[in-house]
């Protein structure tokens, strides 16, 4: 619950009201969802994430999928791979490997990059993971 003070939290009546806003403040939407035709079709760990500075990420619900509305908004689709004869997880598994796996390579980027217009890079790269500690007392 507390991660809604560090997160941009807004509710829009319609995706399509919400694809306008997206799109009026230089948002580049991608959807997530497997085998689209006519869009790239991507496999999570294979897309670059690091293209635009302001990314929306689609996801549909259980019940209806992800609306064709916001599909044909979408620079590309992105899909999780996996194995065997279903193709899907519920909407908090998926939102969570997309978003890890978007964050993970926006931070990697970031760490290595200054981030003015000319995108120079850093003498010195930043941390993208949390140093651990060793602990003898365990042995």
């Amino acid at each position: 619950m507390s991660a809604v003070k560090w997160t941009f939290v807004k509710r829009f009546d319609s995706t399509a009201v919400c694809i306008e806003h997206l799109e009026k403040n230089g948002f580049v939407s991608i959807a997530t969802s497997p085998h689209v035709k006519g869009k790239t079709n991507v496999y999570l760990h294979e897309g670059d994430f690091t293209h635009h500075a302001k990314l929306a990420v689609w996801f549909g619900n259980e019940k209806h999928g992800i609306s064709e509305l916001a599909v044909e908004h979408s620079e590309m689709c992105v899909s999780i791979p996996m194995f065997g004869m279903i193709e899907s997880l519920n909407l908090g598994t998926s939102s969570g490997i997309v978003l890890y796996e978007v964050a993970k390579q926006r931070r990697e980027y970031q760490s290595k990059y200054h981030s003015s217009r000319k995108m120079r890079k850093r003498s010195k790269p930043l941390p993208t993971v949390m140093p651990r500690e060793d602990d003898t007392s365990l042995s």
